[in-house]
């Protein structure tokens, strides 16, 4: 078992949290992710190491990005 931490910017509302949930938990191999609305942290679980890129796209497809 994998897990990631990452930085999300420009979420503000519950909505944009559900957004991001559902679009990383699209990534092959990811078994689950929480997302804190008020630090923009994103917890990524995944069965194996999850490429950052994968994550960025997906959080990209979203509506928000990574921060650098």
């Amino acid at each position: 078992m994998a897990s990631s931490t990452y930085t999300v910017t420009g979420m503000t509302c519950g909505h944009c949290v559900a957004s991001v949930q559902k679009e990383i938990g699209r990534i092959d191999g990811v078994t689950g992710v929480e997302v804190d609305l008020a630090s923009g942290r994103v917890q990524v679980e995944s069965a194996n190491p999850v490429d950052q890129a994968a994550v960025a796209a997906a959080v990209d497809e979203a509506g928000y990005q990574l921060a650098s």
